[in-house]
């Protein structure tokens, strides 16, 4: 049984990734069945038709034979991240009896970063006596210090509850190494590594950006929110004028204070919606480099790997990597572009270099064999099924000692 916020046919990463690894498990002979609230990611209302975003406590087939159970949602507007909040309880504890219909699991997975989903998934598990596997997509609780999301006493329960849940989860899943160890440092030895990734046979391989182009062109695809502090690339562009373009795609809770700053600064960047399919293909193609950045002051991010990483190495564009820790390390094995401080001055410096030798820009096939050989959802899948069957083996050894 998984457990999540966001499910197909919804654009997100848990979307992303659960879509994916649902294949594979089907594939591998196995039964899912996914609880998730009727589509309306991410502004908060149902935007597609309601037979494919699914009713209320009803059930629904989903793409690779899954079944989907939904739950409702609260409406809310925009991308406030209270309201976001207060829909997802909304929906996780909708979510329980939905967790208690049908047939029992063998295992129950709840993913974060919704943090009412994983208290659901502890809840069901506890009631049905099965495994409960915590998956953190994002460093919880060091993120909720590092940005501060709330204050005081109020602060200190929600780590508390983070870290409850981790503490009695039969196994925890991270998607990166680095936070698996913090976990580990912490005292917990039920941890295993599984990280984002993608279906490499549906990305193409581009050709390389041309050696000649009046007009530098940047890209960055992804979340507008407080992690990624966008506000810098566009600091950046405004230093360089007209003969550089900086392209934005995506929503967020930053997005319109990014609007005002672009148009207070007077600088050459463009903003999009959330785009799919060949239209981000599209996107790739006219890009000279594409931006990774997640902000250098929190150091949560230290072991955080943006998923966006893995797609641009895939698809052959040089990046522009504005991260640290594991990010860093990844960028740099694969050989995939450069590093920069997380600073206008320095963004724009390395951009000015990369317009003046537009050969650094055929970053080659390397990036695409790294991700061939650690971040293929097919290999992913498998690594994750072999994590899942040797918990359930164990509970079920333990529940016939208990019988005996």
């Amino acid at each position: 049984m998984l457990l999540t916020h966001s499910y197909w046919p919804e654009h997100s990463p848990p979307q992303r990734r659960w879509l994916s690894l649902t294949r594979e498990f089907i594939r591998a002979g196995w039964e899912i069945d996914v609880i998730a609230p009727v589509a309306h990611y991410p502004n908060g209302r149902r935007n597609l038709p309601r037979r494919k975003a699914g009713f209320a406590f009803a059930r629904q087939e989903g793409p690779n034979g899954e079944t989907i159970r939904r739950v409702p949602y609260l409406r809310h507007l925009g991308t406030s991240s209270l309201a976001r909040f207060v829909d997802q309880v909304f929906s996780a504890v909708m979510s329980v009896p939905m967790g208690l219909a049908g047939g029992k699991p063998d295992a129950i997975l709840a993913t974060a970063p919704s943090l009412p989903t994983l208290a659901t998934g502890y809840v069901l598990s506890r009631i049905r006596k099965v495994p409960l596997i915590i998956e953190m997509r994002d460093a919880w609780p060091d993120l909720a210090r590092d940005a501060r999301m709330v204050q005081g006493s109020v602060k200190s329960v929600v780590e508390r509850v983070v870290e409850f849940l981790q503490q009695r989860a039969d196994l925890v899943v991270t998607v990166t190494e680095g936070f698996a160890q913090t976990l580990r440092d912490r005292g917990l030895q039920n941890v295993v590594t599984v990280s984002n990734g993608l279906d490499l046979n549906s990305i193409p391989l581009l050709d390389p950006p041309v050696l000649e182009r009046d007009v530098f062109r940047a890209l960055y695809l992804g979340n507008h929110g407080k992690s990624q502090r966008l506000d810098i690339l566009i600091r950046a562009t405004a230093l360089l004028g007209d003969s550089f373009h900086l392209t934005l795609v995506g929503q967020g809770t930053s997005r319109p204070n990014l609007v005002k700053l672009a148009r207070e600064l007077n600088a050459p960047v463009s903003f999009f919606p959330s785009l799919q399919g060949p239209e981000v293909v599209e996107k790739y193609r006219e890009a000279d480099t594409c931006i990774v950045s997640l902000r250098d002051d929190w150091k949560s991010f230290e072991t955080t790997v943006p998923s966006k990483t893995y797609e641009v190495l895939a698809i052959g564009r040089h990046v522009t990597a504005i991260v640290r820790g594991e990010a860093e390390r990844i960028i740099l094995e694969a050989g995939g572009g450069d590093i920069v401080a997380a600073n206008p001055e320095a963004v724009a410096q390395l951009w000015r270099e990369l317009a003046a030798d537009r050969s650094r820009l055929a970053s080659g096939v390397s990036g695409r064999e790294w991700v061939k050989a650690n971040a293929d959802y097919s290999q992913l899948a498998v690594r994750y099924m072999d994590s899942i069957s040797a918990l359930v083996r164990s509970n079920s050894w333990r529940r016939q000692e208990d019988a005996a």
